[in-house]
């Protein structure tokens, strides 16, 4: 366990200084001489690099960073022949990165599950405040799209992995931190560098498209929502987010949000809905009501996941494209 001082600055490292339970993470994870190594990884540096900041033997260092790296709070980078590790930046990457190193401590799990239901909110909307535009979007289901909306390909989750080099697939480290709503572990997708990398720390297994396209379907049986980087070319992850665990939703208030909806808005035909009240249960964002036996969408709070219309006994909820949504450039 390493001593507090070093908690403290590595809490301040990801943004998180006045946070009493980052620095227990931290505590918890790492010993003293491994957290003056995570320190000194910024800005990237070589292993003979961190030696000479820390004064520990190079050997040592590159024993630590290994292992540092298999725990989720050290990255890898590249450049020719030379390769630089770099600490873990911010409070989402730690959160994903170290719930699924296997063989984490309940104890981390839970301190992880404490600040999410305390601290998490207030400094995710701290976050988006600073941000130009949301880092995260929803991708709509394939199957309730109508006929003639313009289907782009980093529209379709399908797509992304049809156009994919290397997949793997993760647990979703939110539902490993709490797992109270019982859906599914394993449906995290990660594409190309993300995959290498879950690939490599062994959090993650190798899939095909044919597997990953499967594992999409049943997220969507299981009313779970696409959502991936915010950017008009495959992104790193395709998460399934369900509405219980997941991070992204509890800092969906104020004039920015965390994620971006997709550019659909769920519709209903009038003379299709018997009023079952099926979407209803199914909606994330409180979007769906039935009055009068005909269910009514709030199109400003409709996100456009779909997750809707897949249940739909009559086929009477379609997407239909509705604006461009907000990507940031690339």
């Amino acid at each position: 366990m390493a001593e507090i001082t070093l908690c403290r600055k590595l809490a301040e490292a990801v943004g998180a200084g006045d946070s009493p339970l980052i620095q227990k993470i931290f505590e918890a994870l790492v010993n003293d001489d491994e957290a003056k190594v995570l320190l000194a990884a910024a800005p990237p540096a070589t292993t003979g690099e961190v030696s000479q900041k820390t004064g520990l033997p190079e050997g040592t260092i590159k024993t630590t960073l290994e292992s540092l790296f298999n725990r989720g709070l050290i990255f890898k980078t590249k450049k020719g022949e030379e390769l630089k590790y770099y600490r873990v930046k911010h409070i989402p990457q730690m959160h994903d990165a170290t719930a699924l190193t296997p063989g984490i401590s309940r104890e981390v799990l839970d301190l992880w599950k404490a600040y999410m239901e305390k601290e998490w909110p207030g400094y995710g909307r701290k976050i988006t405040d600073l941000l130009p535009a949301p880092i995260l979007r929803v991708i709509p289901v394939n199957e309730g799209i109508e006929p003639e909306s313009r289907i782009l390909a980093y529209d379709d989750v399908i797509k992304l992995i049809e156009n994919a080099k290397t997949l793997s697939v993760t647990k979703c480290s939110c539902r490993v931190i709490d797992g109270a709503c019982g859906k599914p572990l394993e449906v995290c997708m990660q594409v190309d560098r993300a995959a290498e990398y879950s690939l490599e720390r062994g959090t993650g297994r190798a899939v095909s498209k044919s597997e990953a396209i499967e594992i999409l379907k049943m997220c969507e049986e299981e009313g779970l929502v696409h959502v991936a980087d915010n950017r008009q070319v495959v992104g790193h992850v395709i998460c399934n987010c369900c509405k219980d665990c997941c991070l992204n939703w509890s800092v969906m208030t104020g004039p920015k949000k965390w994620v971006a909806p997709s550019r659909f808005k769920a519709v209903v035909d009038p003379d299709l809905c018997t009023g079952c009240e099926t979407c209803p249960e199914r909606c994330f964002f409180d979007a769906i009501a039935v009055n009068d036996d005909l269910a009514v969408v709030n199109a400003e709070k409709c996100m456009g996941c779909g997750v809707c219309t897949v249940s739909c006994p009559t086929e009477a909820l379609r997407l239909k494209e509705v604006r461009a949504a907000d990507f940031v450039p690339v």
